[in-house]
């Protein structure tokens, strides 16, 4: 397993379903707005706000751009010091109460839109359903996992890749017996670093994910 065995950031000390929650009352939404505009379905939306299951980084991204609140509100992600990592000293991280966690890579810069994290997936999840803006590639660095784009399921090993328009309902499921870690390359602004998040907005765009259940 690659993950190294430095513990993860600590979480912001709030109950992230509760926020999400109140946050959204203040904007006067209800859960299936939220869930449309977010590429979600209204069932994880509530599985969220009630604390029984926590949103992947992307799926958080996506709610805190649709309540109109930066990331920073919900979790404290590492930030780059310069244009290059190292192995060594990459601290993982995860959204509160989730069983993912995430090595940050990329650096943000002025005109910067692609950003990326090492995804490590623990044997059993389920990644929530979900769709947005922009387009993305994994690529396995150890393990394997299943993939499903709009009912199209594949299971990629290591060393093999999936690139992919992020607008078609997407999930992955890490169905072994280990955790799988993966790059995770795209163009959704899953830091809140960018001026201008993408993120898929269902009142204009057809490809809305009315699914249900959990995964990415």
């Amino acid at each position: 397993m690659l993950k190294n065995s430095r513990q993860n950031n600590d979480t912001m000390p709030i109950d992230l379903g509760d926020a999400l929650r109140t946050r959204r009352k203040a904007l006067k939404l209800t859960m299936q707005s939220v869930a449309d505009s977010a590429g979600l379905s209204v069932g994880f939306i509530s599985q969220v706000e009630r604390g029984i299951t926590s949103p992947s980084l992307a799926s958080l991204a996506s709610l805190a751009k649709v309540l109109q609140t930066e990331m920073s509100s919900f979790l404290q992600i590492p930030a780059t010091s310069g244009q290059t990592t190292h192995k060594d000293s990459r601290p993982a991280y995860s959204v509160a109460g989730a069983d993912l966690s995430y090595e940050r890579l990329s650096a943000t810069f002025p005109g910067s839109t692609v950003h990326s994290v090492i995804v490590h997936e623990p044997p059993g999840h389920r990644g929530e359903p979900i769709s947005h803006f922009g387009e993305e590639m994994f690529y396995i660095i150890e393990g394997e996992i299943t993939v499903e784009i709009e009912g199209e399921i594949e299971i990629i090993t290591r060393g093999d890749s999936i690139h992919f328009d992020s607008r078609r309902v997407h999930s992955t499921w890490n169905h072994s017996a280990a955790t799988a870690s993966f790059l995770w390359c795209g163009t959704m602004d899953v830091f809140g670093d960018a001026l201008s998040p993408i993120h898929k907005n269902t009142a204009t765009e057809p490809n809305a994910n009315n699914s249900t259940g959990a995964s990415n």
